[in-house]
Formats: C-alpha cells, sequence, structure tokens
C-alpha cells in the first residue's frame, strides 16, 4: 500500500505542528533581524562596459618576433590577426567593429557565427576600442537546464516537479537573501544558517510533503545543521583559518572590506553541508517508518537499531562523496602546489587545502551525527504514535504509521 500521502489525523498533526511552528517562527524572526536594508554597494569602477555582439570573420596573421632577454623563458604569443565582429546590443548595435584575436594563457578560441561578450574600454593600450571577453553561454545553459528538468519530471513527476520547485526556492533565498545580507555585512554564519533553515523548512515540505517523516527529517536536519555550524566555528578558529585563501577571496576582503572572511567561510560549510544532511536524514525517517509498517511489532529498540544498520551503509558512502566533492573543487589547486615541488605536508597544511579539509571533516561529523539523532526521533515518535499498549492488539499488517491513514482506532478496524 503507498504511504506517500497519507492523511493527517489529529495526533500526527499535533506532532508536526509541535515542530513546524517554532522552527517558522523562529527562522522568519531571524530572517527579518538580519534582512538586508538594500543600500546600494559601489561598484568595481573599472571603466569596462560589456556588449554582445557576433563573430564575423577571423583574419589571423603573423605574429612578429620578439626578442626575450637572455634566461627569459617566456613563451611568444601564437594566435595573432583581428577578429571581425558585428555587435548586438548598446547604441551602435548593427555596426561591425575589429578587435584582436584572444591571446594569452585561458584565451577562448572563436570562430564565425560564435556569440561572444566584448569589453568596451574607453582607454586601451592596444588601441582597440572592444577587446574580446567571453562566449555567451545563456542559450546553452539554458537548453542544459531543461534537458535536466524534463528529465526529474519524467522519472519523479509530481514530486520531481516539486523539487524543481525546491530548487527555485533555493536560489532565491540564496539571492534575495543571504548574499545581499552578508554583503551588507551581517554575520555570515548567523545569516547561512537562518537561510538553510529557511530553504530546508520550504523545500523539504514542499518536495516530500506535510508528513510526520518530513517532519522527522526537518528536526534532524537543524540539530545537525546547528552541530555542523558550531564544529565549524571550532576548527576554523583552532586551526586558525581567516577565509582569505585565493585570489577571489583576497580581492573581494579589499574591495568589500566590511565582509566578514571568516564568517563567510563558516557560511560556505554550512549551506555546503545543508544539501547532504536532508538527503540523510530524509533516507533514515523514511526507513524507520517503512520498517514500522514491514513490522508492526517492533519497538523503539529494534527500530532504531535497524534503521541504523541502513544509515552506516549510507553514512559509508556519502563520506566518500563528500571528500572527492571536495577534492575535486580544490584539484588545479593540488597540481598548481606540485608542480612548485610544494612537500606534501605543506601542501595539506596551507590554508586552500585546509579549508577544504575542514570543509569535509566537519560535513562529515554533521552527516555522522545527522543518522543517530534522526533515527532515534523518527523510531521514538513512531512509537509514541502507535496506540496505547492496552489496545495493541493489531494484526500483522499493522503498524503505527498506518494510524495515520484513518481516524478510526485501531481497536474498532
Amino acid at each position: 500500500m503507498p504511504h506517500d500521502h497519507e492523511p493527517m489525523t489529529p495526533r500526527m498533526r499535533r506532532l508536526v505542528l509541535s515542530v513546524l511552528i517554532p522552527a517558522v517562527v523562529l527562522t522568519a524572526l531571524g530572517m527579518l533581524l538580519l534582512w538586508p536594508h538594500g543600500t546600494d554597494r559601489p561598484g568595481d569602477g573599472g571603466g569596462a562596459i560589456e556588449v554582445t555582439g557576433q563573430v564575423v570573420a577571423v583574419t589571423p596573421a603573423a605574429c612578429p618576433e620578439v626578442e626575450l632577454p637572455q634566461g627569459e623563458t617566456s613563451a611568444a604569443p601564437t594566435e595573432c590577426g583581428t577578429v571581425s565582429v558585428r555587435l548586438t546590443e548598446g547604441d551602435r548595435s548593427g555596426d561591425t567593429v575589429e578587435t584582436d584575436i584572444p591571446a594569452g594563457p585561458g584565451a577562448i578560441t572563436v570562430e564565425p557565427g560564435d556569440d561572444i561578450v566584448l569589453l568596451h574600454l574607453e582607454e586601451s593600450f592596444s588601441g582597440r576600442e572592444y577587446t574580446i571577453g567571453d562566449h555567451q553561454r545563456g542559450f546553452e545553459l539554458w537548453v542544459l537546464g531543461a534537458a535536466v528538468a524534463l528529465a526529474v519530471i519524467a522519472f519523479g513527476r509530481w514530486r520531481g516537479l516539486r523539487a524543481l520547485a525546491g530548487l527555485a526556492v533555493t536560489f532565491a533565498v540564496l539571492l534575495i537573501f543571504v548574499v545581499p545580507a552578508i554583503l551588507d555585512g551581517r554575520q555570515p554564519l548567523l545569516v547561512a544558517v537562518v537561510g538553510a533553515a529557511a530553504i530546508m523548512l520550504t523545500v523539504l515540505y514542499l518536495t516530500h510533503g506535510f508528513t510526520l517523516p518530513t517532519t522527522v527529517a526537518v528536526a534532524g536536519t537543524l540539530i545537525a545543521l546547528t552541530i555542523t555550524a558550531v564544529l565549524s566555528a571550532l576548527f576554523t578558529g583552532y586551526i586558525h583559518l581567516n577565509g582569505v585563501a585565493d585570489e577571489a577571496t583576497s580581492f573581494l576582503s579589499i574591495s568589500q572590506g566590511d565582509v566578514n572572511m571568516r564568517g563567510l567561510l563558516l557560511a560556505g560549510i554550512v549551506i555546503g553541508a545543508l544539501g547532504v544532511l536532508d538527503d540523510v536524514t530524509v533516507t533514515q525517517a523514511e526507513t524507520v517508518r517503512e520498517l514500522a509498517v514491514a513490522n508492526p511489532r517492533y519497538g523503539f529498540r529494534e527500530l532504531y537499531r535497524a534503521a541504523t544498520r541502513v544509515g552506516r551503509a549510507h553514512i559509508a558512502s556519502v563520506v566518500n562523496t563528500i571528500v572527492l566533492a571536495y577534492a575535486g573543487a580544490s584539484l588545479p589547486l593540488m597540481l598548481l602546489f606540485a608542480v612548485g615541488d610544494t612537500p606534501v605536508s605543506r601542501l595539506l597544511t596551507g590554508q586552500p587545502i585546509a579549508e577544504e579539509l575542514v570543509r569535509a571533516g566537519v560535513g562529515t561529523l554533521g552527516l555522522i551525527a545527522a543518522v543517530p539523532i534522526t533515527t532515534a526521533l523518527a523510531a521514538w515518535l513512531s512509537v509514541r504514535a502507535a496506540t496505547p499498549p492496552a489496545e495493541r492488539s493489531a494484526p500483522p499488517d499493522e503498524s503505527p504509521w498506518m494510524a495515520f491513514i484513518d481516524d478510526e482506532p485501531a481497536k474498532e478496524r
């Protein structure tokens, strides 16, 4: 019998609301207190204006010979010539301009018909008014997004559609609340915790429905998320991480001096852990429910032990996933250090890699804490929601969770 849409009974409703109402009130109060004022922040003042265009023609030319000083190993340019581009935006839309073929490390390759982004410079050392910045990727990304959405809906049906709606909520909270609040000078860790709670409350109930297992997952995620936030604050301080580990964070610390960079690191750890935490907590809550349905005679201890065995297997695979995700993100940096003959001990203890190790370590501790907490909550509520001991004469195909399917007491069925 499917259990995706169990009707709410008074007992179930009380249990759900006893968790949901305090969580929603505290989250709403936190967002109200931390909401950004919307003060305009200064731009970068670089003087470059982005405009779009389409490549009409590429005309290669021989590169001039460059005499390098003795001992200099810098490579001479190998891509020279001009690119004709028809502007598709701005006051000069429709005009054709010429610029140099992109050259240098990381330079893009352009061909006739490519849609590109140009930088309009008032003053340029090369004498060119426009320079090629990057490709336009909007259409291609929309195609990828549509393919993913169709696959999710085709497989998940209505639940997949609700999951996509939850994804939209996630982006909205991050772009409307979390990022502006941090830029407005709010404490990044508090902003991340409140924003993560808002995302979790909305996404979990939207995706999985207004059910007791979802509420158990919400409670378990909130507790594990708090533990993760506390551990991240303790370990980043203990390991002396200040949040400035690469060019991006260095530039941000200079251009936005009122942003707490260590707090920003903590916020990133909390938000990064949320996605895996809700996966684990939902799985544990649903596991307990299915076990209770399969064997109505199970008490708290049996439910907890059986579900914990499932949780151990899940954690073993998720931990490896977390480490590989962070290792993949920092792989270019690791290669850079390796090329420079950096000792392994220095490589691992340097701030850039140490940050990733702390992310993975703290995230793993939060996940491990989530399993017993969520499992215990689910098992306890399962037993508590069951009929009183004197009335437990249910046949083998009954269970505490089946009591939520209709409003009739178990002794009357």
